[in-house]
């Protein structure tokens, strides 16, 4: 009997804001949310923004006037909005119309003549040019003389042509909330993120800690482009460059498995399983099915997954800028057929669009196997039964899309059917669609949805498209849709396409719905989602997410209804001690978990014997498991 992942807490940040409580969901569809989630929603970013402070039990301004949710809303709502989601590319990242670089240089004297310059011995390169004379002036200054000239590099300024992207909320700067002294912006991220994630669950983590092994804990987390600011990659590769020297940070700092590393030795303190997988822009999925194997397997009983990523920077901006992947000004004036351009519509997924729009992002799950979930009386948000996982074989182009799409889409929909019945994935499933934003995705997944659609008897298949609020934020992105089909299953609500104005001609919609406004669906509740997501080098992955009320169903008929009874009593304890977080993360007291340097594990008090191993901090030894895969072949 294979153990069910559930889904027991979520959390994190990216354009939407925060996570927890589907408030990420709730910026999206703010239109459609009734007053009090709205209100509580701005309330949120208005604290993270540092709009608003609280205090004496109600919210206040910069002049330290009382603010009711009502006020804040009136005051603030169009500031927050407008700072927030997919929108130009503020200072903090760069200066995207004066972005710094190098030109070359030639420098030669007047008519033909030497140039000659004042400089300090010590700044002389080494080995001297040969063609350069050197007169000592004094014990520190030499003056140097050219015959032929020189080629100098001097700091210059360009305008980049991509100059949109989705970004944290304005003012908001995870590195502020703890001591984050020479981490670069990623790793920050995965702190504040998985500490969200954490404190949603509702349970004390060393509670759950006390009833598993220290092996049966697994952190599963990476980033797909690395970190690349100037305390990791970046530094790393401009400090000699620049003039600088090396840190000793730079490098491992930079290091694609940082997150699931920092996780580890900062927040859980877990010796546990622990991988950082990369599958480009569907890298979530990737760590995501090692998840739900290992948890499947009763290989372990909690899993954090999830990405950090923080690639607004001019080496990405380049980088897929040369690619012809990224939505430019100049390609978004085309489209919008005027020199004003509104760059919070960058991102149009299945409309007239010009490239994706890159963002920063990150985002974490918590998973226990369903027999722990009922055990610690734990909220269960979801299940995810399966992810598929096919590459393209042959490709002519790297980056482009190719057919292994295709088989995780169809292996994800026909495993659906099995857990929810043809008319459950018919008539009550819908898509997160990968639904990058550019001219090729809307072509070629939307093809591939509609004819997967067509074999499984799928007439109106509704398809949304995150990406269209909070950008490509590359590794985390499946792990952003995720996250709002969560939302949608809480509200009932599939969110719609809002930046285009009509879908592409060349979209295939026989048997697609894609809305581009919200749309309800309490008349006919969701019941499972299908999470799709495509990366360069022909990565595909396909996850299959169940709503709360399905896994219901499923754990009442594994254990019974008096069990079931019982566990939704215990549940409501978790409830509030989860509504507790959120009502302080509302005013601001995040609680960012942090350890550096403390319980450290002395490993001479590690007792093994031939059973087992008792690690100090943990209250179940890790008892040696007897291996029979193998007992036919022996003698």
């Amino acid at each position: 009997m294979s153990r069910l992942p559930v889904i027991v807490g979520f959390g994190g940040y990216n354009a939407a804001g925060r996570s927890s409580a589907h408030h990420g969901f709730r910026r999206t569809v703010i239109e459609s949310m009734p007053i009090p989630e709205r209100q509580e929603t701005l309330a949120s970013l208005a604290i993270l923004m540092k709009l608003v402070t609280f205090h004496d039990g109600q919210y206040h301004d910069s002049n330290d006037t009382p603010l009711s949710l009502s006020e804040l809303d009136t005051r603030f709502a169009s500031q927050i909005l407008a700072s927030t989601l997919v929108r130009r590319i503020e200072k903090n990242h760069l200066d995207v119309d004066a972005a710094p670089w190098q030109k070359n240089l030639t420098v030669t004297g007047p008519a033909g003549k030497p140039l000659s310059f004042i400089t300090l011995r010590k700044q002389l390169p080494e080995p001297l040019p040969s063609d350069w004379t050197v007169e000592a002036l004094n014990d520190n200054d030499v003056q140097v003389t050219l015959y032929d000239g020189c080629d100098i590099k001097v700091d210059s300024c360009r305008n980049l042509p991509v100059k949109s992207a989705g970004q944290l909320p304005t003012g908001f700067e995870p590195g502020e909330l703890y001591a984050s002294r020479f981490h670069p912006r990623g790793l920050q991220m995965t702190i504040v993120a998985a500490t969200d994630a954490l404190r949603s669950v509702g349970i004390a983590w060393q509670t759950i800690v006390d009833q598993v092994a220290p092996d049966e804990i697994a952190v599963y987390a990476s980033s797909a482009m690395s970190q690349l600011d100037e305390n990791s990659f970046a530094g790393l590769m401009q400090a000699r460059l620049k003039g600088g020297r090396v840190t000793a940070k730079q490098l491992a700092l930079g290091l694609n498995s940082m997150p699931a590393d920092f996780i580890n030795a900062y927040v859980l303190g877990s010796v546990g399983s622990t991988s950082s997988i990369t599958g480009a822009c569907a890298s979530f999925l990737y760590n995501l099915q090692k998840a739900t194997d290992m948890i499947s397997a009763g290989k372990a009983r909690v899993v954090i997954v999830g990405n950090s990523e923080a690639p607004i920077t001019q080496e990405c901006l380049d980088g897929y800028g040369a690619m012809g992947a990224l939505a430019t000004e100049a390609g978004l004036q085309q489209i919008e057929g005027q020199d004003a351009v509104d760059f919070r519509r960058a991102s149009r997924p299945f409309g007239q669009n010009c490239g994706f729009t890159l963002a920063e992002s990150s985002q974490f799950l918590v998973l226990m196997d369903d027999e722990l979930a009922l055990q610690l009386g734990a909220d269960i948000h979801g299940a995810v039964p399966d992810v598929f996982i096919n590459a393209d074989g042959f490709k002519k182009s790297i980056s482009a899309p190719g057919p292994g799409n295709y088989l995780t889409m169809a292996k994800a929909v026909a495993s659906a059917m099995q857990l929810v019945g043809e008319d459950g994935v018919r008539l009550r499933s819908f898509v997160h669609a990968h639904g990058s934003s550019t001219p090729a995705n809307r072509t070629t997944e939307s093809q591939l949805l509609d004819r997967v659609a067509a074999s499984f008897g799928i007439a109106d298949w509704p398809v949304a498209a995150v990406k269209s609020y909070v950008g490509h934020s590359l590794a985390s992105a499946s792990a952003d849709q995720l996250i709002s089909a969560l939302g949608s299953f809480k509200y009932q609500l599939i969110p719609g396409i809002k930046t285009i104005d009509a879908i592409a001609d060349d979209v295939h919609q026989e048997h697609l719905r894609i809305s581009k406004v919200d749309v309800p669906r309490r008349e006919q509740p969701l019941e499972v989602c299908f999470i799709n997501s495509k990366g360069f080098g022909g990565n595909n992955a396909s996850g299959v997410l169940l709503a709360p009320q399905v896994v219901e169903r499923m754990l009442r008929k594994r254990y019974g209804a008096e069990r079931f009874i019982a566990y939704v009593a215990q549940r409501e304890q978790t409830r509030v001690a989860a509504k507790a977080y959120e009502q302080q993360a509302l005013q601001g007291q995040l609680e960012i978990i942090y350890n550096f340097g403390h319980n450290l594990i002395d490993d001479q008090h590690i007792a093994i014997s031939a059973e087992q191993i008792q690690v100090p901090g943990f209250h179940q030894p890790l008892v040696f498991k007897k291996d029979s895969r193998f007992a036919d072949m022996l003698d």
